[in-house]
């Protein structure tokens, strides 16, 4: 006969020893030997004693850690990174500041550019909701990630918002304040403080890199991914660079090739798309989707 087990009396899985956070609730109580910083202080909540130069080893394994374990916990397994300019405007904003323009020469010429470039934003938004919405009928729904702030970021993450999904921003701290754009996922807005971790976690999950015309940010990480495939450190992936015109007066491909700096095959590492629609295409062509690229949700009545 079956024992009723003594709920009064340890069971077995018990632990041998208090949390962390027990820990931290013990010491609450004020010691004369405590205040900010003190010796006494437990190490992991002693903010000036993590912020030492010599603990950054520490800091660096944190922010590793801390977007990586929130995104396993949450059952994000791949992603679509999007990249381009923060200083790309939404269609109806580049209109207005064409408007109020004027008479000045310049200003009407630099106006008239970001009016001209502001498809790309509704590009990428369009992009961002197709990617959401098709994919969340695949085993393993694909996650838009940007890097969290405005211009192409917002678009990314306001495509995906619009049709009801999640998506994921990486800031970053720079000198100039970057605050986070309004779409993205509030448990997926992580704030980094080293660019090379922030790397980390944009290709660590992705599925493909999608690039918008943008400036040193942009090309920073094209170029780290391109490298990363290329020399066989990262696995092949579709690489997506949108607007054939932009990219192809920006960067020299025929020269690299000519002077012997690539070989004519690194040209196949990319694609080149000019709308949302080739850009779903290309992704459904390398892994088999056989998914329309055409819209049923609401975004589709929004554009």
């Amino acid at each position: 006969m079956l024992r009723v087990m003594d709920k009064t009396k340890p069971a077995l899985t018990d632990r041998n020893f208090p949390t962390a956070e027990e820990e931290v609730q013990a010491q609450a109580a004020p010691s004369r030997y405590g205040g900010k910083g003190s010796a006494y202080s437990l190490a992991f909540t002693d903010s000036e004693f993590l912020l030492r130069e010599e603990l950054r080893p520490v800091r660096m394994q944190l922010e590793l850690l801390k977007p990586e374990m929130i995104q396993q916990e949450l059952g994000i397994e791949s992603t679509i990174v999007i990249f381009g300019s923060a200083r790309i405007l939404p269609p109806e904003v580049a209109a207005q500041r064409l408007s109020e323009a004027g008479t000045d020469a310049r200003a009407v010429r630099a106006a008239q550019m970001q009016v001209q470039m502001s498809r790309y934003y509704d590009e990428a938004r369009r992009f961002a909701a197709i990617v959401t919405e098709r994919s969340c009928t695949l085993d393993t729904p694909i996650y838009v990630v940007t890097g969290g702030g405005p211009g192409i970021m917002e678009a990314g993450n306001r495509g995906a918002h619009e049709v009801g999904g999640k998506s994921i921003g990486l800031n970053i701290v720079l000198p100039h304040e970057q605050e986070p754009n309004p779409y993205i996922t509030p448990e997926l807005c992580f704030q980094f403080h080293y660019f090379a971790l922030r790397k980390m976690h944009f290709v660590m999950r992705s599925i493909a890199l999608v690039c918008f015309p943008g400036g040193f940010g942009t090309l920073d990480e094209l170029f780290e991914t391109l490298t990363l495939v290329q020399t066989g450190k990262s696995r092949a992936r579709p690489i997506l660079l949108f607007g054939r015109e932009f990219w192809s007066r920006l960067i020299n491909f025929d020269l690299l090739i000519e002077t012997g700096m690539i070989h004519a095959a690194d040209v196949g590492l990319f694609k080149f798309v000019e709308t949302a629609e080739d850009a779903w295409y290309c992704l459904a062509e390398h892994y088999g989707f056989d998914l329309p690229a055409t819209l049923t949700g609401p975004f589709a009545e929004d554009i």
